[in-house]
């Protein structure tokens, strides 16, 4: 583990000194999890791909860890966090660097790489994906997942391409997203749709709005909610639900008497998001897009 830096570790360290039950809801290839550990906690080391739990297991071993292997919404994981008790949570979310580096995984735009992209091992590919669902499906695909204002545009590449060949490699999104966006196309639009195609392969915006507010109820009164975000989709998620969470009224403007809960349900702990410095980015090219927000739950009065 010792070449594993993830993203924004000390800022993590920080913020979550001095805790003593941690849940870690994607401990990757345990680059938190240890620190965590190091620092006396703890730790319940959750992971929806076997590969990275069996890694990371392997690398660090069982003292002071507990593994569990699903995602971090399934109803069974929730529970085991909720039983568990902890003072911290951390999402640190994306994928890893085996995802993107092992070709066998289908996550990669280099050429020949099979379309897989599913982080676990059930559930349909990205080829899948990409040859079966319909214009609008698609649209919404490459413009909500990936901020792309030519979705529609692209979407009709990839039907028309689909049905003379159905999409297999990598090479055959590329070259869609070529033909639908122009001959300037780079690296930058294939890393920005290829992680559209990922998001929607594993679900994972509607994983983690199911998962916010199950974390932050399992939490002890005072305990943190860390999120560590990679995608614009991600971060308007935990931005507004932790702004949300922070406010003492909810409803809706013009109501003339406050019938929600009246009361905020805790506060933004840092109060602004925090993102890697030049050095970090310096050693860690992956972390430049990262974004790190906390929610702090309301201590017993």
């Amino acid at each position: 583990m010792t070449h594993h830096h993830p993203a924004l570790a000390d800022a993590v360290a920080r913020l979550t000194g001095g805790a003593s039950r941690v849940v870690d809801a994607t401990v990757g290839l345990g680059g938190h999890t240890a620190r965590f550990r190091t620092a006396g906690a703890l730790v319940l080391a959750v992971d929806r791909d076997p590969q990275a739990l069996a890694a990371a297991r392997a690398a660090l071993g069982d003292e002071r860890i507990r593994w569990h292997l699903g995602r971090f919404a399934d109803p069974a994981v929730v529970a085991a966090v909720a039983a568990f008790r902890p003072d911290v949570a951390l999402f640190d979310l994306g994928v890893s660097s085996p995802h993107l580096d092992q070709d066998a995984r289908g996550f990669s735009f280099r050429p020949g790489v099979a379309l897989d992209m599913r982080m676990g091992e059930a559930g349909p590919t990205a080829a899948d994906l990409l040859n079966t669902l319909p214009a609008e499906g698609l649209t919404q695909m490459f413009r909500d997942y990936g901020d792309e204002r030519r979705a529609r545009r692209l979407a009709a590449v990839v039907r028309r391409r689909r049905a003379r060949r159905p999409f297999a490699t990598s090479d055959d999104l590329v070259g869609a997203i070529r033909e639908a966006l122009g001959p300037r196309t780079g690296p930058s639009h294939f890393a920005r749709l290829f992680q559209a195609v990922r998001i929607a392969v594993n679900d994972e915006l509607v994983e983690l709005e199911r998962a916010l507010p199950a974390y932050r109820d399992a939490l002890v009164p005072g305990g943190r909610l860390l999120a560590i975000t990679y995608h614009s989709g991600e971060d308007r998620i935990v931005k507004h639900r932790f702004r949300e969470w922070a406010q003492a009224c909810v409803c809706p403007p013009g109501l003339p008497i406050c019938t929600c809960r009246g009361r905020p349900l805790g506060r933004l702990d840092p109060r602004a998001p925090i993102r890697p410095g030049a050095d970090e980015i310096g050693t860690n090219p992956r972390a430049r897009s990262a974004t790190l927000r906390g929610f702090r739950t309301d201590a017993p009065a």
